[in-house]
């Protein structure tokens, strides 16, 4: 099983092809997974790939036997330059030579204020100059530190989310995250004045963006009152609830919802940002502009690092030392950033995106099969969305099978979805055409064998 293919930039000097040299597991993954059952936490997910990378780049992931694996994964939406591309580790390698820790809020650095320049830069619809950003290190902790200054800056407690969202695994973040097993299960009691309301979901409730809009303003002033509302937090396309895209219009409406009555609408752009959606961040697509973002997961080239990016008077609410971290915008993962918006620029990455979801959706409508209940997502972020073609319902089982089956054949595919029937495809834009093409032709056979 080959597949010829250039190497492009974004990852180190490796087979570039999809190469299964012996079946998986091989022997030294299988001894490596007997090793991580004897040593890990079973809470820490098992992983769903029999294999132990030794190396990626360039859209595939080489384990330590051998094989070679096409990634449509990108470590969960993170790799999205490539796993070590060259401008990223040259910074990491430069920065860590100076020094790897101060801690911004002692010693501050020059890496952290030229990236939450560069960010302020990007924002959509402020000028640069009126925002302003603070940098943490996961995704959830952004999410918590937008909720905290959201409270701040309007005085108010209530925090608004929507169905089959998902926004971190900390006590708050679980609360406002919608999904019970395995993210909630047992972890209680969870954090107060947390309210989940209905978003939009065009596959199952068949409305407009408008009605699905004054359907959850309706909800929100019968529950909450319209001015205890301290934030709306959405996600732009829902990631790890089925990279969900809402109808035209419905972000737009809350957001004038959001101006009139004085709550902070915050926009979650951990998975859809920084350039996987085509556009450096997805809302950009619902021409309206949020107080807050959140990022993470594709900022740093794989380096952890995560932040809140918004209108200046809102980040400046808290008072001195109100937010922070004692690892939060780490000089080594600011220094990634900075690489990884370079790279962006300078190779027309946000084009690569969308040529990379043109590629995917018309990969997969090729499969042409009455499973497939819908295809959407924008950019290199698209999904499938697995029904039973009687009834409509969800058919993860399916999902779960066509997973394992593409994984055996050396090609990396990722679950999702409140009921986990949902296929989400997350290539590397480092990725070739050729690999995305093989990668489609895997999965065609899947859905043929079973």
């Amino acid at each position: 099983m080959f597949s010829a293919h250039v190497a492009p930039t974004g990852g180190p000097s490796l087979p570039q092809v999809r190469r299964l040299v012996t079946a998986l597991p091989g022997p030294q993954s299988a001894h490596l997974m007997d090793r991580l059952r004897r040593s890990v936490p079973r809470a820490v997910s098992r992983p769903n790939l029999p294999v132990f990378a030794a190396a990626a780049g360039g859209g595939v992931v080489v384990d330590v036997d051998g094989n070679s694996l096409i990634d449509l994964g990108s470590g969960i939406a993170v790799t999205t330059v490539g796993n070590s591309h060259p401008r990223v580790v040259q910074a990491v390698q430069d920065q860590v030579s100076h020094f790897t820790h101060t801690c911004f809020m002692v010693t501050p650095y020059q890496q952290y204020v030229e990236l939450a320049e560069a960010l302020g830069g990007r924002y959509p619809g402020i000028a640069g100059e009126s925002v302003r950003a603070a940098f943490f290190n996961s995704g959830a902790e952004a999410v918590e530190n937008a909720v905290k200054i959201a409270r701040t800056a309007t005085g108010r407690q209530a925090i608004v989310t929507l169905d089959h969202a998902f926004h971190g695994r900390t006590n708050l973040t679980m609360s406002m995250t919608a999904k019970a097993n395995p993210y909630k299960s047992g972890f209680g009691p969870f954090a107060g004045e947390i309210y989940r309301m209905p978003g939009s979901y065009p596959f199952r409730d068949h409305l407009s963006g408008e009605e699905a809009a004054q359907r959850m303003i309706t909800r929100v002033r019968s529950l909450v009152g319209d001015y205890n509302v301290a934030a709306v937090v959405l996600e732009p396309i829902q990631g790890e609830g089925g990279f969900i895209v809402p109808a035209p219009g419905f972000i737009p409406a809350l957001a004038e919802w959001c101006a009139e009555t004085g709550a902070i609408m915050v926009v979650d752009e951990i998975q859809s940002g920084i350039g996987r959606t085509g556009d450096f961040f997805a809302i950009e697509h619902e021409n309206c502009s949020p107080d807050m973002i959140t990022v993470a997961k594709g900022l740093a080239g794989g380096m952890p690092l995560s932040g809140v990016v918004g209108r200046a008077d809102l980040m400046d609410a808290p008072g001195p030392g109100g937010i922070g971290g004692t690892y939060g915008g780490n000089p080594a993962a600011c220094a990634a950033a900075l690489a990884v918006l370079e790279a962006i620029e300078e190779e027309a990455l946000l084009s690569r995106a969308r040529e990379i979801g043109a590629l995917l959706v018309s990969g997969l409508e090729a499969i042409d099969d009455p499973r497939i209940g819908d295809i959407r997502g924008r950019g290199a972020m698209i999904a499938i969305e697995l029904v039973d073609p009687e009834t409509g319902g969800p058919d993860s089982p399916l999902a779960k099978q066509i997973a394992e089956y593409a994984i055996g054949h050396g090609v990396i595919v990722l679950t999702c979805g409140t009921f986990g029937n949902v296929l989400r495809f997350l290539p590397p834009l480092a990725i070739s055409d050729d690999l995305l093409k093989e990668a489609m032709s895997v999965l065609k056979g899947a859905f043929s064998a079973l």
